[in-house]
């Protein structure tokens, strides 16, 4: 009998099969989701002048150093200045400037006292204001020129996400445009000739393709962009027409028809040409892999839904990041406890839908009765898959556990 593949020796003749898409030149506005190709630099220095965190006023903290409730300071109100203001008032001794947070700090000022500090409010303080409690040092609420980022300086490296976090960082450092990595254009082909669409009424024997629907979606959260969305009967010829059909893409991921039955198209077509693998998985078992002669990866997954969406954390989404240059391209690991006992298949990893307490710390299956690699139902109750190693035969309540963390 062949020995089963472990899972780092097929996900490693995935990764090394991948070769880094083209780079592209984008506007930052259409950037998101995407994967950078090289790091963004500052264009100037952030903030770009002293500014002023609070509403209050710009003082010379030698006269409101001794200021308190008991002691106020009273100070002639000189100027004001708005946020987005290029006015640099002076003023003397005694004196003070009233100043919006944002607002370049006057270059006569050495603190800023809030508005909290001083007596009265905004509409009462263009004439003067008593401040009822000093600044701590100078340079108390001051944001001082390239406190933040100096000009020049990398704000994102390359191979990180463009999220709405990293967006707004290459915004605030004065960028217009990013280079970034082409997205992977991918086929999703569902296989299976009991399959209907979603919305029909399965007759004796059919079953919704819910597979499409979940590689779709899964596909879309890497950033890669499904451009052949498929549900093929089971003949070997459906398998070939669509990979004619599918000539301009990067990936095609099958569902289906990659086991040892007698009906399997996938296999009956591309065997010789893609690698077809046990892996010491539970569920996820049977696998296919391989690169076509020009250039396409080519995915088999089993047809389960639960088997489709674990091939897909554990195989195909790092493979997608990874064609994209992204430097993460695994999901979070959390080690949680086991909240409940429940038993596995000896001498393959499990990936169990989970249900998890990040307060208690706890996960436990996400319904009862295992993992069941057919029900779709799981799915939607899982928040992680728990990974159980495949020398453990049987998880045990207070049992430390590593715990994928999924969307």
């Amino acid at each position: 009998m062949t020995p089963l593949l472990t899972v780092e020796e097929h996900r490693a003749r995935v990764l090394d099969a991948v070769t880094l898409l083209p780079v592209e030149t984008i506007r930052l506005a259409d950037a998101a989701g995407r994967t950078l190709a090289a790091p963004v630099h500052a264009a100037h220095d952030l903030p770009g002048f002293d500014n002023s965190s609070m509403d209050g006023f710009a003082v010379r903290l030698t006269d409101v150093e001794r200021a308190d409730a008991e002691n106020p300071v009273t100070l002639r109100v000189v100027a004001d200045l708005p946020a987005g203001s290029a006015d640099d008032p002076s003023f003397d001794a005694g004196e003070a400037v009233r100043i919006m947070t944002g607002a370049p700090v006057p270059t006569d000022a050495d603190a800023i006292v809030p508005f909290e500090d001083t007596a009265g409010g905004l509409v009462d303080s263009l004439g003067t204001v008593e401040v009822r409690r000093a600044p701590a040092a100078s340079g108390a609420f001051i944001r001082r020129r390239g406190g933040d980022t100096r000009a020049g300086d990398i704000v994102l490296s390359a191979g990180e996400h463009l999220g709405p976090f990293a967006l707004a960082a290459a915004a605030a450092a004065g960028v217009a445009a990013l280079e970034v990595r082409r997205r992977p254009r991918v086929a999703v082909v569902s296989t299976g000739s009991e399959l209907v669409a979603p919305g029909a009424v399965p007759g004796r024997g059919q079953t919704p393709d819910s597979n499409s629907t979940l590689l779709a979606s899964l596909v879309a959260e890497t950033g890669a962009e499904v451009t052949v969305t498929s549900s093929l009967q089971d003949d070997a010829n459906a398998i070939h027409a669509l990979l004619d059909h599918a000539a301009d893409v990067d990936v095609i991921v099958f569902s289906g028809g990659v086991s040892a039955g007698a009906y399997e198209p996938v296999r009956q077509a591309l065997e010789g040409r893609i690698a077809f693998e046990k892996v010491a998985m539970q569920p996820g078992k049977p696998q296919a892999f391989g690169v076509l002669d020009d250039g396409r990866l080519v995915f088999g997954l089993p047809g389960n839904p639960v088997s489709v969406a674990v091939s897909f954390e554990v195989f195909v989404r790092p493979a997608l990041l990874a064609l994209q240059g992204r430097t993460m391209i695994d999901r979070r690991i959390a080690r949680l406890t086991a909240s409940e006992t429940w038993t596995t298949p000896p001498g393959r990893r499990q990936y169990l839908p989970a249900a998890i307490d990040l307060v208690a710390g706890t996960v436990r299956p996400a319904t009862a009765g295992g993992s069941g690699s057919h029900l779709a139902a799981s799915l939607a109750r899982a928040e992680a898959f728990a990974i159980v190693p495949a020398e453990v035969s049987t998880v045990s309540a207070g049992d430390p556990l590593d715990v994928m963390l999924i969307p």
